[in-house]
Parts: C-alpha cells; sequence; structure tokens
C-alpha cells in the first residue's frame, strides 16, 4: 500500500450501505473505520434513557458534559463497538426507540458540535474511513476521496427491514419505510449541517449493486488517489 495515506468520506442516506461499504475498505486499505451513526445513535441512547427534552436547551447541554464515547476494537466482530460512559452499547443503539428519534437529537447544534469536534480529532492522523451524514461537507471538507451513497427508497426499506426484523419480529416493512422517509426529511432540512452531496463527491447508486461491485469501485477510486491498494 502506499505510505500516502487519506481521509475517505462517505455520506448518504440511511439503510444505503455506508457502514458495510466503510467497514470493507477500510479492511483492504488497513485504514481505521469511524462510524459517526454510532456516536449520534449512543448520544440519543443517553437522551433517551435519561428522558432527556431536546427541546430544553439546558438540559441538553448539561447532558452533553455527562457523555463520553469511545470506540474499542472487538476481535470477535473484527470491528469497533462504540461505548457510553464506559459501557458497550453496540447491541443497543440499532434499536427502534434509538432509530426514531437519532435524526432529531443529531440536528441539535450542541450535539453536532460535541461529535464533530472528536470526529475531526480522530482525522489528524489521516488513514481512516468516516461514514455520516456531512462527513464530506463539515466534518473533512478537504478528504482526498469523498463519496455520496444513494439507493432506491424501496431497496433501502427492505434492507432496513431485514436486518430490524431479526430483534424486532413484529415489525412492519411500512414502518420501516416510514421512518426512513422521516429521517431523510429531518437530514437534509436541518439547519445544522444538512444531508447533502458535497461538490467533488462521486454518487454511488447501489441500488443494483453487490458490496463486492462497490467495493471494488471504491478501491479503484482509491488508487487514482493513491496510486496504489494494500495487497491483502
Amino acid at each position: 500500500m502506499s505510505e500516502h495515506k487519506i481521509i475517505i468520506a462517505i455520506d448518504g442516506y440511511s439503510s444505503c450501505g455506508k457502514s458495510t461499504i466503510a467497514k470493507d475498505l477500510a479492511g483492504r486499505l488497513g485504514y481505521s473505520y469511524i462510524d459517526s451513526g454510532a456516536m449520534y445513535r449512543a448520544v440519543t441512547l443517553y437522551f433517551v434513557r435519561n428522558n432527556v427534552d431536546v427541546n430544553n436547551a439546558t438540559q441538553v447541554a448539561e447532558a452533553i458534559k455527562d457523555i463520553h464515547l469511545s470506540f474499542v476494537f472487538n476481535v470477535q466482530r473484527k470491528a469497533a463497538d462504540i461505548y457510553l460512559n464506559g459501557e458497550n452499547v453496540e447491541p443497543y443503539i440499532r434499536e427502534m426507540a434509538v432509530a426514531e428519534r437519532v435524526s432529531e437529537v443529531a440536528a441539535l447544534r450542541d450535539v453536532r458540535t460535541f461529535a464533530v469536534a472528536q470526529q475531526k480529532r480522530m482525522g489528524t492522523e489521516k488513514g481512516i474511513v468516516m461514514d455520516g451524514r456531512d462527513i464530506g461537507t463539515t466534518v473533512f471538507p478537504d478528504a482526498e476521496l469523498k463519496i455520496f451513497m444513494t439507493a432506491d427508497p424501496d431497496v433501502r426499506a427492505i434492507r432496513r427491514y431485514k436486518e430490524l426484523a431479526v430483534k424486532n419480529p413484529d415489525i412492519t416493512i411500512e414502518e420501516v419505510k416510514q421512518n426512513l422517509e422521516q429521517r431523510d426529511h429531518i437530514d437534509a432540512t436541518r439547519k445544522e449541517s444538512p444531508l447533502r452531496q458535497a461538490t467533488d463527491a462521486i454518487l454511488l447508486d447501489n441500488s443494483n449493486l453487490t458490496p463486492e461491485q462497490q467495493l471494488s469501485m471504491a478501491e479503484e477510486w482509491v488508487r487514482q488517489r493513491t496510486g496504489a491498494i494494500a495487497d491483502k
């Protein structure tokens, strides 16, 4: 692999497979993978558990002071788990109770300021792949490679339903699709760092692509920017 390490920013809509391609690409390159969405989900979990009123600025500001997030590599999963105040909350942040509120919490100025500051620090050494909603526009506007992911809404709903149904067998695909539509609207219209494609980002519609196909495309884009890719 080239010694020239870069920052790779992957943005896009919910259930477009951002985490899948980000993790696969990081593994292929020997880079660190940072799931920014997990950070917002962990904050949301804290808010849910502690009944924090998102409309009460004082409550939100005080809650942020009590939140400490960290990533710890999980050997069994071969990926990093997110820890909230010392607790591994990876099993809880994907639940519907969090999914229903994460966009609302992530839209808060104090929450975004808190998360973005941590994300920027993580990128100081480069050699990272980070996915989210505003990585290429706000967190790393100078990232050497930016990818913006999208997919057909029905395809996204099916993907998300299959993921959630494992732990929530009573959930319906209609509920999932409605949740995705609501999150898309909040993410794209929020005042703080709205979801949008950076002008220099490559659009990747993976509605009809396999994980292997999209990874191959991303690897080629990395080659174009570094001249080499990890030989693994």
